[in-house]
């Protein structure tokens, strides 16, 4: 080949290789904006997977891009991060603050204190804001806490209201009703009649119950289980520590009719340990009524639970008020059928007596002192009216009060006499 042959050629290559190289501008484009979306994907991975997180800054001295590590909550970015020095952030100052990982070189202004009607809900840290709340009861609407909407009778709340929220109400529909106007209480369902025994008098509409009616005899009694005072008597009146044969015991030595033994099986096999003495003794007594040791113990049940309506007995409840209580209660709860039942057959003075005596059945046969002072700790949540909790107090430390104790241990351990004496020293 000659010499100006292999220029040519050698001139030739690069002129072919820059043909290769052009592109329609279309496919460029779509080029360059894959490449384009790649790096914001490859920059959004680096800066937001890692921990710290990370931003992109300019570093002036050395003319490149670094990540530099952000500034956590509670501080500000005091100096962007150099090829030697880490970013450096400092604490914010009082009544100032940072909720999140940022690169802001100040710190946010906490919220004035809060505005009428309204407590304070979270106070002002470096890390959080101010945060106020509209008062119980009440809702934020724009810059005022307006109170919740109350649902007029015909009409049931669907949604409670919050303090962010107003009470949402619905019409009442077909077999509902509402006969009260409240911010709280659903629609509740008609009673039905022939549950009770009753006959339909008169259809109830969105604003009234049925009606019904009947011979005294077809309606349900209100049928108290337990009383209060019964349980506390048979509680407080045994050791709180048992021999393995402890049942035995007391079957032997209990005066009158003894329990028989598939009695005493059927206990052992339905219940605790604890709670087999005071099943036991329930049962004794119900045999033995008309003995009269026994009628001293019923005697001074009668009078407790006198006492005990004293104290309770006048509340005379709203259903939602009842039902409040009772969703208060732990374990399973009393439904507002049983509820509404209840309201239907016991008098006012007895309803209470009446559901928590449902709710023991519900809840293999629980400690009722017990479960009134767990409802009594969580009172403000289902906003008791303050009657309601004082009575229940009362009723407390009434059942719980020392001279009580005495008397009726007193007159048990007498009663069954020395051998269980000797068990109960043995046991205290």
């Amino acid at each position: 080949m000659s010499a100006r042959a292999a220029e040519t050629h050698r001139s030739a290559r690069p002129a072919a290789a820059s043909k290769s190289l052009r592109f329609p501008g279309t496919t460029m484009n779509k080029l360059l904006c894959c490449a384009l979306v790649f790096l914001d994907i490859s920059i959004k991975w680096t800066t937001q997977e890692t921990f710290p997180p990370k931003y992109l800054h300019y570093d002036a001295e050395t003319s490149h891009q670094l990540l530099c590590d952000k500034c956590p909550p509670g501080t500000y970015l005091k100096q962007h991060c150099t090829a030697k020095w880490k970013t450096v952030c400092a604490p914010c100052p009082d009544h100032y603050y940072t909720d999140s990982w940022h690169t802001s070189d100040e710190c946010l202004y906490c919220s004035p204190v809060c505005k009428e009607l309204q407590y304070i809900k979270q106070e002002c840290n470096r890390t959080h804001n101010r945060v106020c709340e509209c008062k119980e009861g009440r809702y934020l609407e724009v810059e005022f806490c307006l109170k919740h909407r109350s649902c007029p009778p015909g009409f049931g709340v669907v949604q409670a209201g919050t303090p962010e929220r107003n009470t949402v109400c619905r019409r009442c529909p077909d077999g509902f009703f509402s006969n009260e106007t409240s911010s709280k209480a659903p629609c509740r369902k008609h009673t039905n009649c022939s549950v009770f025994g009753l006959l339909l008098t008169q259809k109830g509409n969105a604003t009234h119950d049925n009606v019904c009616s009947g011979n005294n005899e077809s309606t349900q009694k209100c049928g108290i289980d337990v009383t209060l005072c019964e349980e506390a008597f048979f509680r407080f009146a045994v050791p709180t520590k048992f021999t393995p044969n402890w049942l035995s015991v007391l079957v032997d030595n209990l005066p009158g009719t003894k329990v028989n033994a598939e009695s005493v099986e059927r206990i052992k096999r339905q219940h605790s340990s604890q709670e087999q003495t005071f099943q036991l003794l329930k049962l004794w007594k119900h045999q033995n009524k008309d003995q009269d040791m026994v009628k001293k113990i019923i005697q001074d049940i009668d009078l407790c639970e006198n006492s005990v309506l004293r104290h309770i007995g006048h509340a005379n409840l709203t259903f939602e008020q009842l039902r409040s209580l009772m969703e208060s209660l732990p374990g399973k709860k009393v439904g507002a059928e049983d509820i509404e039942k209840t309201t239907k057959a016991c008098k006012s003075s007895e309803q209470i007596l009446k559901l928590l005596s449902l709710w023991r059945i519900k809840n293999g046969d629980q400690d009722t002192l017990k479960g009134l002072m767990h409802a009594l700790k969580h009172s403000k949540t289902y906003h008791f009216p303050k009657t309601v909790t004082q009575s229940l107090k009362k009723t407390i430390r009434f059942l719980h009060s020392f001279t009580m104790y005495k008397l009726y241990q007193k007159l048990f351990l007498e009663m069954i006499g020395n051998q269980v004496q000797s068990v109960k020293i043995s046991c205290l």
